[in-house]
């Protein structure tokens, strides 16, 4: 018999039943009346959820699609543009910049840190920016940005569009398109959502569709505003074959959410992630991000001296749970662990009791159930 796995890596994370069923659900076709309504009220909640007065576009796709798709419809081969990188996946938008011909300028945090307004402010008024990109969440470092704070820095200058990564965010930390001023916000499936990778989605503000219109025509094709806006509009029509299924699970994840209440949602996982990071704290693992900007959906966890990575995530694997292992200078130094999304606080006691398992098992220092005491004690305040 297979082994069953607790996945809490940053992503895939644990998908529910009433989310499974609809994966699995009996394949239409794309074109039925049924199906047509589904995909359609997906992308009206998904509009009202995150309070985008322009479009959305759920596609199939993965988060680094939805990078091309935001940078594609809001800039043009000579364009200037700030990236504002806490960390790897920042520093993504690089390539994809450079590769379609932008001046690229990139604003820069120490890892475990964060860029701050304040100096994309003054960034911002050295240069003419015709967008700025953010992301909410970095998952290699889980540091979190000041969206909101950022957001009235953008407003000081209109005509630099405001595109934020919320792979790793989106559905747990708030995120209010129109009041926060973004103009492209993007995510993916397999997050905070709780579905499974191979969809995203692109909430874009009026203005980015009007920034769109200007550019005319683009060199891209699968991911130009203007191929899908009449699909979003009608899904009755043909543009590409979208992932039935997920359409599905997506729109059961959207209700999930609803019903939560997007800002219940967004306090639950800031109570989580702070009673995880004492937990961690507690058997004496060091969490990367300073204080002040941890994010609420996953940690990136430092090893104490001597902890062999390789060893205590095959221990993880052994007691029955999976993390992932670091990025860039950290790897081999630390581990990331998500909590996100529809995990339940009996996933955080099963993950943290493997974690002081493997961590013995590796030859720390570590009291059995001080962790798990640590997180239970927090979430009971």
């Amino acid at each position: 018999m297979e082994k069953n796995v607790l996945v809490m890596i940053p992503g895939p994370t644990p998908v529910v039943e009433s989310i499974r069923e609809q994966m699995a659900r009996p394949i239409q076709a794309f074109g039925d009346p049924r199906f047509v309504a589904d995909y359609k009220e997906l992308i009206t909640e998904l509009g009202s959820l995150l309070n985008c007065s322009g479009m959305t576009f759920p596609l199939a796709g993965t988060g680094t699609l939805a990078m091309e798709m935001a940078i594609a419809n809001t800039t043009k081969r000579g364009d200037n543009v700030l990236i504002v990188s806490n960390g790897f996946f920042g520093d993504r938008f690089i390539e994809i910049c450079e590769r379609k011909g932008l001046n690229v300028d990139v604003l820069s945090a120490e890892w475990g840190t964060i860029v701050t307004p304040e100096q994309i402010d003054k960034k911002l008024s050295e240069k003419d920016y015709a967008v700025v990109t953010v992301s909410h969440v970095d998952t290699s470092t889980a540091v979190v940005a000041p969206l909101a704070d950022i957001g009235k820095v953008m407003a000081k200058h209109p005509n630099t569009l405001y595109i934020v990564d919320g792979v790793a965010a989106t559905a747990g930390e708030y995120e209010n398109v129109d009041e926060m001023g973004i103009d492209v916000l993007f995510t993916g499936s397999q997050k905070a959502f709780g579905v499974c990778s191979g969809m995203f989605v692109v909430w874009a503000s009026k203005k980015a569709l009007q920034r769109r219109k200007d550019l005319g025509t683009i060199p891209e094709y699968y991911v130009d505003f203007e191929k899908w806006i009449p699909i979003m509009e009608n899904p009755a029509k043909y543009f590409a074959t979208p992932a039935v299924n997920l359409v599905w699970a997506m729109l059961e994840a959207t209700k999930i959410i609803k019903e939560e209440g997007l800002k219940a949602r967004a306090e639950r996982h800031t109570k989580n992630a702070a009673a995880m990071h004492k937990a961690l704290e507690s058997i004496g693992l060091r969490i990367l991000a300073d204080a002040g900007c941890r994010a609420s959906t996953l940690s990136c966890v430092i090893y104490p001296e001597g902890v062999d990575d390789a060893k205590f995530r095959a221990a993880m694997l052994d007691e029955g749970v999976v993390i992932a292992g670091a990025l860039g200078a950290y790897a081999g130094k630390a581990f990331r662990i998500g909590h996100m999304g529809n995990a339940t606080e009996n996933d955080m006691i099963v993950a943290l009791s493997a974690v002081e398992r493997s961590l013995k098992a590796c030859g720390a220092n570590v009291e059995l159930g001080k962790a798990v005491g640590t997180y239970i004690a927090e979430m009971k305040k």
